[in-house]
């Protein structure tokens, strides 16, 4: 067993008590985000029992709170009440705006109730981790969120004993193509909504930036790895309401809406708004590129951000009619960008 995986394993210091972040300090001591909970030992930290449908649908009895999903180069923040939910056998749902959320339980593994003391009060939160102990998603309680609702979730969900957590790090991802290019390209071309790429990808082994190599210039453009602030900046000036989508494996949480303070912070920059936070390492944007993608309704551009992995960070669109085509307003600001897609 993995010592550090192992619930009789300690952290001399609380976690809280530090004055760092739980996923920093994490790092420094050599351990995933999950298992640095798993070691704490105190009231503050409660192992959940893992039944992600019921789990997400107890959440919306706490009232507003504030819900967080990360990666490596981009943190996105949204305000609002849970609701609108819905289950299928792969995929789970929160429609509920301003919170808009894919869910992916089959990359769950661990949860928890966590109550650290804070000058302004106690910091509470529901998080969820997965097979790698990477944050998945987290949920966290604001000034009027219920506390009997909290400490009914954390009573009813507690897990009957401590167990290990089974840790291991994902496999690097392929990109190898399994099929004919040509047959990729046929395929992409007939596409009818955006959401058939995904699939079209695992049919053909690919992950998405290899995908993107095999499409031609009508389709992927370069971009300066600035291009995120620029895209920012313009449409706060242009008070152009836009989608950005930052993911984890468990996880995709959108924002629909404009934005309007953006401020740069060292390698940062920031989106600052009541009810939506994003903040993006710009130099950990590797490359950027305009996407055009085929559907019913003529094609659909997109900007995608991805890391020295090859790992996508973050994806901006226009915000628009699922039925209908899109603003030409966001067609011109990615022309700004410098995406000379032919006509």
């Amino acid at each position: 067993m993995d010592t550090l995986s192992d619930p009789t394993t300690t952290v001399a210091t609380p976690f809280y008590a530090t004055g760092k972040r739980s996923r920093d300090l994490a790092a420094e001591l050599g351990l995933s985000e999950a298992e640095l909970l798993v070691a704490h030992r105190g009231p503050e930290v409660v192992r959940l029992r893992l039944d992600p449908k019921a789990l997400v649908e107890a959440l919306p009895a706490l009232g507003e709170i504030m819900v967080l999903t990360r990666n490596d180069a981009a943190v996105h923040e949204k305000v609002g009440t849970f609701g609108q939910i819905r289950f299928g056998q792969e995929t789970g749902l929160v429609l509920n705006p301003p919170i808009d959320l894919r869910l992916f339980p089959r990359h769950w593994r661990a949860a928890f109730a966590v109550e650290t003391p804070h000058e302004a009060g106690p910091r509470r939160s529901v998080q969820i981790f997965d097979a790698a102990g990477d944050a998945v998603i987290k949920v966290h309680l604001r000034a009027t969120s219920s506390l009997d609702a909290f400490e009914a979730l954390r009573t009813r969900f507690a897990a009957p004993k401590a167990e290990p957590l089974d840790i291991a790090p994902y496999p690097a991802t392929s990109a190898t193509q399994a099929g004919d290019p040509a047959v990729f390209r046929a395929e992409f071309s007939q596409m009818r909504d955006v959401h058939e790429f995904f699939p079209l990808l695992r049919r053909h082994g690919l992950d998405r930036r290899a995908a993107l190599r095999l499409l031609g210039q009508d389709h992927v453009q370069k971009i300066g790895a600035l291009a995120a602030t620029r895209l920012l900046e313009d449409a706060s000036a242009t008070e152009l309401p836009i989608m950005c989508f930052v993911g984890t494996r468990g996880c995709i949480q959108i924002h629909s809406g404009p934005v309007q303070t953006i401020r740069a912070m060292g390698p940062w920059i920031n989106v600052v708004d009541p009810g939506f936070n994003l903040h993006l390492r710009e130099d950990l944007v590797a490359e950027a590129f305009a996407v055009r993608k085929p559907t019913r309704h003529g094609e659909l551009t997109s900007v995608e951000l991805y890391d020295a992995r090859a790992e996508l960070i973050a994806q901006f669109f226009g915000v628009r009619s699922e039925e209908g085509p899109e603003d030409p307003r966001w067609r011109a600001l990615v022309t700004r960008l410098g995406a000379g897609f032919s006509a």
